[in-house]
């Protein structure tokens, strides 16, 4: 669309030739204006009268805020002034700087005036008590710009230094939450260039004037660069301010160009020509744009949006503009409503009467609808009629009514849908899947991606790079082949895509559309199989070349993910509401091959308020949870019906490396395998792995146990949990062999797991022996949970009693030993 080319408006003497700054009051009666003399001017809007002046103010006016009820203004000489707007007088000084003012941003709320000046730091004064001071002492070198997050909790500061940084105001002090670099110019405090990060209506993100003279949004979420404003201005930015709701941005640069985008497209609208402006004010309510120069003029332009794009300002609150915004993307991640038959209740006309009804029979006079005969006098609300013509009784909705509340009136939690493996967008970038295997990482190109998928081990496979039409956003990766799948879009359906790394005829890959309406939610991708969970809580199985193997509609819905190892498919899904209002998140492990269901809908242990962060199955086949608090799980006696329970492996809370408090980092779960935890450290408050790829780190399996008080304690405590773990391995091994045609090496890892475990407890047997002959009940036990049959292991515990001098339990285990050996110890 060509930019409309608007005629010159003529400008009003303000104030003296310098710089002119302007604001308007929060009800948009009002416009301010100060200047270089010391006169300070108040304009009503909608009247041609002159303005109302405030003399004898301060020379050289740097800024001006205002409420409905005072404003305040910054000058050169240090002084920062509270103007009262019904006396149109100097009511206080607020505060004063050694040096010149350069910037004064008011709170949302009127409460708060943050100063800026030539000093290195920036002053945040209650403007209803100035005793109470904030100070911002971070940035190394005086600060241009101030700009207060619509919600009053952040203040982004434009320092000379080229940097943005960040505060988070609270009730405490301030603190710093980010440091932006990269992003505006270094300026000089006096410079006619503006770096100013102006906050968007939506509070989501800010945009700033680059060096490039582009105007960059940055996001306040993941603090990464969104769309821009681009090649707009021929000179440097000087001025930057978005419409009340966020739907249009005005610009003026040194070019002397005022430019108006809309914001949802990037694109020029309309083009004006006004040299040297240097300050912007949209007017809250009408379409009225002021601005001023640097030649003391001000401009009041009414109707300034032309006519064809004045729709635009009548839209309630705009998005800010993302790459990919979280909050306009249509998914399967998107909550559904329940699927209990409620209705959404319409208005509906009122019911006729019968033939032998009171109101047809004395005439519509006889009681008129606005003649009450009921008459609150005491103000107590009986009487209050609700849209039905009856009395709303709103007591009974109360804690002791009896009357249960609206359908309406709750909902329950319900836990998301999520893909394993994948990050959402930041930027244009987003990983679609993370393993041991390799990668897969996709790129936004504005009218397509890109898709790269790489591997570890480039000697087995090939990295492959292609163009996606399709804007594929799930992907599953494993030794056999790539797994991708897309949303419906432009009124396609949504696919499911299949590529093999390795095959012996001319074309192996595949792809299924998916029924209309029909989203994926998941997928998974094992030797065996491919799983396909959907927004109409269908789950799909298909055969690695693309055949239909099964179709079930899942109990537990909305469906949450789902995972897959050889034969067995794991789904999960929200179930039943607990008392808490959250529903419980279930699961289901099923052999597809066999048509067995090894667990149905049992529950996955979560701590309160707690949700999932990612499943898979470890190298061994057992399924694991990482969840929201930094716990991994594994799921133990899973493939016996009614026997899982889920144990915890590593608290990553309790690691190590966090031990000493100085460290502040999260772990982006990747496998479990080689009995370690393979993850990506995340530090600097990061939730996901960003590009460049970081590095895998690995720790050992830590399980959380309770330590003793003695003082052997720390030996003691870490023999017992790796006894812990060592029986963990020894369980999970042997479900795998009792379960399955064991290979000999799965067996044999099974007898190292046994012998293993009985070496950790002959380890604590000596522990014991050492300390004493009162710990021989507890050493005896130790024998008793040996596995060894026989009778080598305990013929070696008996030896370590020997050795220590103690008798009494040396004979105690080789009556153990031969009670074993002769088979009278075994359960009945």
């Amino acid at each position: 669309m060509t930019a409309v080319v608007q005629q010159r408006l003529r400008g009003r003497p303000a104030h003296t030739p310098g710089p002119t700054y302007l604001t308007y009051t929060p009800d948009g009666t009002r416009l301010i204006t100060a200047g270089s003399n010391n006169a300070i001017r108040i304009y009503s809007t909608g009247s041609d009268g002159e303005p109302v002046n405030v003399d004898d103010c301060q020379e050289s006016n740097t800024a001006v805020v205002a409420t409905n009820d005072f404003f305040i203004t910054g000058s050169e000489d240090g002084t920062v002034c509270v103007y009262s707007l019904e006396t149109c007088a100097l009511d206080k000084v607020l505060v004063r700087c050694t040096l010149p003012v350069r910037d004064v941003a008011l709170s949302p709320d009127g409460q708060w005036a943050a100063v800026a000046s030539d000093e290195l730091v920036v002053k945040v004064v209650d403007t209803q008590d100035m005793t109470r001071v904030l100070y911002l002492r971070e940035q190394p070198k005086p600060v241009k710009h101030l700009s207060w997050h619509p919600s009053g909790s952040y203040l982004a500061v434009s320092c000379s230094d080229g940097i943005v940084y960040v505060y988070r105001l609270g009730k405490d002090e301030p603190e710093l939450v980010k440091k932006v670099d990269g992003l505006i110019r270094n300026l000089e405090t006096d410079a006619d260039a503006s770096s100013r990060a102006v906050w968007h209506p939506d509070g989501r993100a800010f945009a700033a004037p680059t060096a490039t003279r582009d105007i960059q949004v940055m996001s306040r979420h993941d603090w990464e660069r969104q769309r821009a404003f681009a090649d707009g201005h021929l000179g440097h930015v000087t001025a930057v301010a978005w419409s009340p709701n966020g739907a249009l941005l005005l610009s003026a640069g040194a070019d002397r160009k005022v430019l108006l985008w809309e914001t949802k497209t990037q694109r020029v609208v309309a083009r004006y020509e006004y040299p040297n402006v240097m300050s912007l004010a949209w007017h809250p309510f009408e379409n009225i744009v002021s601005f001023a120069n640097s030649d003391g003029e001000l401009f009041i332009y009414e109707d300034f949006v032309p006519a064809e794009h004045r729709p635009l300002l009548g839209k309630p609150l705009q998005p800010a503009p993302f790459i990919h915004d979280p909050l306009a993307e249509t998914s399967a991640n998107a909550r559904r409503p329940l699927t209990d038959g409620s209705k959404e209740m319409t208005s509906r006309p009122r019911r006729r009467g019968s033939l032998d009804s009171l109101d047809d029979l004395l005439g519509p006079d006889a009681m008129d609808e606005d003649d009450d005969f009921i008459v609150d006098d005491d103000g107590a609300g009986y009487a209050a009629v609700n849209g039905n013509g009856k009395r709303a009784g709103e007591d009974l909705d109360g804690p002791g009514g009896k009357r249960m509340a609206t359908r309406d009136g709750w909902r329950p939690r319900l836990h998301d849908s999520f893909q394993p493996g994948s990050t959402p967008w930041r930027g244009n970038r987003r990983y679609l899947c993370l393993n041991l295997t390799g990668f897969a990482w996709t790129v936004d190109q504005d009218t397509h991606h890109t898709v790269t998928v790489e591997f570890y081990d480039r000697e087995l496979h090939r990295d492959f790079h292609f163009t996606d039409p399709y804007f594929y956003d799930k992907a599953c990766l494993n030794d056999n082949g790539t797994l991708l799948s897309c949303p419906p879009h432009d009124g396609n359906p949504a696919m499911v895509f299949y590529r093999p790394h390795e095959t012996w005829t001319t074309r192996a890959d595949w792809r299924t559309n998916l029924p209309e309406g029909e989203d994926v939610t998941a997928i998974s991708l094992s030797d065996s199989y491919i799983v396909v969970s959907t927004s109409t809580n269908h789950v799909r199985i298909f055969t690695l070349c693309g055949t239909p193997f099964r179709v079930y509609r899942q109990k537990s819905s909305p469906v949450v993910t789902c995972a897959s190892w050889r034969d067995y498919v794991l789904t999960m899904g929200n179930g039943a509401v607990g008392g808490d209002g959250a529903a419980r998140l279930t699961y289901t492990i099923e052999n597809v091959k066999r048509d067995e269901v090894c667990q149905s809908e049992d529950v996955v242990a979560l701590p309160e308020g707690g949700s999932v962060q990612t499943v898979f199955f470890s190298d061994n086949g057992d399924p694991c949870v990482y969840d929201s608090t930094g716990v991994l799980l594994v799921l133990l006696h899973w493939r016996s019906p009614g026997q899982a329970r889920w144990v915890p492996l590593l608290d990553t809370r309790r690691l190590d490396r966090l031990a000493s408090g100085r460290k502040t980092e999260t772990y982006w779960p990747v496998a479990v395998a080689g009995d370690r935890f393979h993850c990506i450290i995340l530090k600097g408050g990061d939730r996901h792995p960003y590009f460049p790829r970081p590095l895998l780190s690995e720790f050992p399996f830590q399980i959380p146990l309770s330590t003793s008080a003695s003082e052997d304690a720390p030996e003691q405590a870490k023999l017992e949990e790796s006894f812990v773990q060592q029986s963990l391995t020894h369980s999970l091994l042997a479900d795998l062999v009792n379960a399955t045609n064991a290979s000999r090496a799965q067996q044999a890892a099974l007898a190292r797991a046994e012998l293993e475990t009985d070496k950790v407890l002959l380890q604590l047997l000596a522990a014991e022996c050492r300390a004493g002959e009162e710990r021989g009940m507890k050493a005896l036990e130790l024998v008793g949970l040996m596995r060894d049959r026989s009778g080598k292991m305990l013929e070696a515990a008996a030896k370590v009693a020997g050795r220590y001098g103690r008798a009494v339990l040396e004979e105690k285990v080789r009556e153990v030993a031969e009670r074993r050996i002769l088979g009278e110890d075994e359960e009945e």
